[in-house]
């Protein structure tokens, strides 16, 4: 059964992340995604995430779709022009990919090509309504379409500081469901009794909300987050755990899998991140029971 059928069954669907290659060796994405393979429903392939030139996420759909795992690729609108996007989103149809997620793309500055002008034609309400014009069978010029394609879209909450940046993200997730996203990706979740606060919330969309679980590799990683995301709220006793452990990297999937497991029971899915701990998929899957 395909992501879009099980979210519109009501039925619980595992994402997992995978990032392209900084290069053309595709070996170990591919090897990762055979390693997953029959235990999620699609991977998430961004496209140059966090400002890091890689190799496209339109490729890397490509190639999960070659592996026999569905693929949502990533749309941003810090690099592309409304005519690019609306070319790749074309390139994605007839390529077999059919989930797409708009997202919100990171500050050029924060990359390792901080020189590059960044774009910005659309913004991403901008960009949902495209793709929906693109399914009606028109350009955003209004142009007829030789062919008409069709996705399952989804959007992203991006992390939030305080009351006032929720309320905005909330707004402006309820635009973008108007205009044709049908599921919602959160930031990541740390304290499982914050996130049902926020969760009550954001299921008035009416849509799927799917929830990101982040794995922390070690002791430094969580207290970065910890000190420089407040809205990501995790606890002084959780960084306690991680330090007393004797084996951090177990306790980063265990905390995971654990994660995961009492989400299940909230949401209608999960995304994993594991930003290239991909290798380590399985063992959080097996903590959590999938």
């Amino acid at each position: 059964m395909s992501f879009q059928k099980r979210l519109q069954a009501n039925e619980f669907v595992v994402l997992a992340e995978m990032h392209t290659p900084k290069g053309v060796n595709i070996s170990r994405l591919v090897t990762d995604a055979r390693r997953i393979k029959g235990r999620v429903d699609a991977i998430v392939v961004p496209d140059m995430d966090n400002g890091i030139m890689r190799m496209s996420a339109l490729a890397g759909g490509v190639l999960m779709q070659q592996q026999g795992v569905e693929a949502i690729i990533h749309l941003y609108c810090r690099d592309r022009n409304r005519m690019a996007l609306q070319g790749d989103i074309l390139a994605a149809h007839v390529l077999g990919i059919e989930n797409l997620m708009v997202v919100h793309s990171e500050e050029m500055s924060q990359g390792d090509h901080s020189d590059a002008k960044t774009v910005d034609d659309l913004d991403e309400i901008g960009l949902l309504k495209a793709i929906e014009t693109l399914q009606n069978g028109k350009d955003m010029a209004g142009f007829d379409l030789d062919g008409i394609p069709s996705f399952f879209t989804g959007c992203s909450i991006a992390p939030y500081a305080d009351e006032a940046a929720l309320a905005e993200e909330l707004a402006a997730a309820q635009q973008k469901v108007a205009v044709g996203a049908r599921y919602i990706l959160t930031p990541p979740v740390f304290d499982v009794g914050q996130f049902a606060s926020f969760f009550s919330r954001v299921k008035e969309l009416g849509v799927p909300v799917i929830p990101t679980v982040f794995l922390l590799k070690s002791l430094a990683i969580a207290q970065y987050i910890a000190n420089s995301e407040p809205g990501a709220h995790i606890s002084d006793e959780l960084i306690r755990r991680i330090r007393k452990s004797g084996d951090r990297e177990q306790e980063g999937i265990q905390i995971a899998g654990e994660t995961i497991a009492a989400l299940k029971s909230m949401t209608q899915g999960v995304l994993i991140q594991t930003l290239g701990w991909e290798h380590k998929l399985p063992a959080i899957l097996d903590v959590a029971g999938l």
